[in-house]
């Protein structure tokens, strides 16, 4: 499947070919294929699509984008506020349900040009357990993972170059991984969530795309505009990609995915050390390392504890919605409000603080590493639609409130598999250096000719 850049085709926009206008009909055409099968939207907008690309176009022509995502067709996870389109959350408790405004991240890409061409399905209240009609655009009969499921679906199938989605667990690493993506959950608050109906201490917004380079560029976008979450550093570092920069020593995170990988994502993974140690890279674990063996232990678990914490945080809405309309919430999200009625107050300060120490744990670790990596899933996306995935590759990075990138260059059954690369908080840009090296590695073209653009 043909990925394309938007950075690198919006070097000829002054150019009679390609233009903003002519990358979004052939979008609207690849939706038009695709969309019967995959159902990555809930809603689409081409009317103000087109409009908006021909103002992105004549922007162009003058020599005065707005940002270099100024005609970027998006696609938005339908828990995130739109103003011109219904907010669903995947639930038919608030289907059609329209707010009139837009979310914060929506507001900045508007300012920076992009082009909010629909809303892309997603799981019951970006849950895991309630799933839509999603398809993988690699095999129609698996999921595309959840809860970001049509985002990836989207960029999967080539029928947006960038989608938004979002993270409490694994909603946008593991579709990213299943659907042969990019995809980058942020360090936590580094992007503005306001507007989203995404509130959990562990969520943060995240991107999903084609290429690296135009996923940096849209989250630049977001937080040049809105910033961060409110109390929250907002993302810092370059506006456009950062150069790659090959690490030094890089430790494997196995954590309880590794328990649970299949053969073949194990034997890729192997292959994808064997290639780092081939270019001068340290690879270092449990084994050999008494730091990461102790972070591995404080990590196992990791999934539990996160689920009590999020049942906590789920006791409102999750416990108005019951109340309102009990037989529009589905047995899970029920179930899961029951769990947290059983909680209190000081079981949730517990949960808190043993996740606060597993942070200083990797914090200490990260002291002597350039990044850490592992598996971005356990194994390729599973046959069926009625389950997204297991997400325990992933609940590492969203436990520590850490950066962590899914890039799409391994396999497992013949369907793509990615590698997760994970770095400190708040050092978003480190991550991207790195994770710009390794994409190199695997498209030597990539980025090159847009590292020196600006904002």
């Amino acid at each position: 499947m043909t990925k394309v850049s938007y950075l690198r085709a919006s070097h000829g926009f002054r150019s009679p070919a390609p233009t903003p206008e002519t990358l979004l009909q052939s979008h609207l055409a690849r939706i038009d294929e695709r969309e019967p099968t995959v159902h990555a939207f809930t809603a689409l907008n081409r009317d103000s699509a087109r409009r908006e690309a021909k103002a992105s176009a004549q922007r162009w022509l003058e020599g005065a984008p707005l940002s270099p995502i100024d005609g970027m067709a998006i696609g938005i996870k339908d828990i995130i506020e739109t103003a011109d389109m219904p907010t669903g959350q995947g639930s038919p408790m608030w289907a059609g349900f329209a707010t009139g405004r837009d979310s914060a991240s929506v507001q900045a890409l508007r300012e920076a040009g992009a082009i909010i061409l629909g809303k892309t399905a997603t799981t019951e209240f970006a849950s895991t357990e309630q799933y839509s009609t999603t398809t993988n655009p690699h095999d129609e009969e698996r999921t595309p993972g959840g809860s970001s499921s049509g985002s990836a679906a989207a960029v999967g199938s080539g029928m947006v170059p960038v989608a938004l989605g979002s993270q409490v667990v694994g909603s946008t690493l593991r579709p990213a991984s299943y659907c042969g993506c990019v995809g980058y959950k942020p360090s936590y608050g580094a992007l503005n969530r306001g507007g989203s109906f995404d509130t959990l201490s562990q969520s943060c917004v995240g991107l999903i795309g084609a290429e690296l380079e135009d996923v940096w560029a849209v989250a630049r976008a977001i937080a040049d505009r809105v910033g961060g979450d409110p109390g929250q550093a907002a993302l810092e570092g370059p506006a456009a990609l950062p150069a790659p920069k090959a690490p030094q020593r890089l430790a494997v995170l196995e954590t309880d995915g590794w328990r649970h990988a299949s053969k073949g994502a194990l034997a890729a993974f192997e292959a994808e050390l064997d290639r780092l140690r081939a270019a001068g890279v340290e690879i270092v674990g449990r084994s050999q390392n008494a730091g990461m063996a102790a972070l591995e232990e404080a990590l196992d678990g990791a999934l539990a504890l996160t689920w009590r914490i999020m049942s906590w945080e789920f006791r409102w809405p999750l416990g108005a919605y019951v109340k309102t309309h009990p037989n529009l919430v589905s047995a899970a999200m029920q179930g899961r409000l029951a769990d947290a009625e059983k909680m209190t107050p000081a079981d949730y300060n517990a949960a808190l603080a043993a996740r606060q120490r597993v942070r200083d744990i990797f914090a200490q670790q990260m002291e002597h590493l350039d990044g850490m990596i592992a598996l971005s899933a356990t194994g390729a996306a599973p046959v069926g639609l009625s389950y997204t995935g297991d997400p325990r590759m992933n609940v590492p990075a969203s436990l520590l409130g850490v950066p962590a990138v899914s890039l799409p260059v391994l396999a497992d059954e013949g369907l793509p598999l990615g590698v997760q690369l994970i770095r400190s908080a708040g050092d978003d840009a480190g991550l991207m250096e790195l994770a710009a090296w390794r994409w190199t590695m695997e498209n030597p073209h990539s980025g090159s000719d847009v590292a020196s653009r600006g904002a």
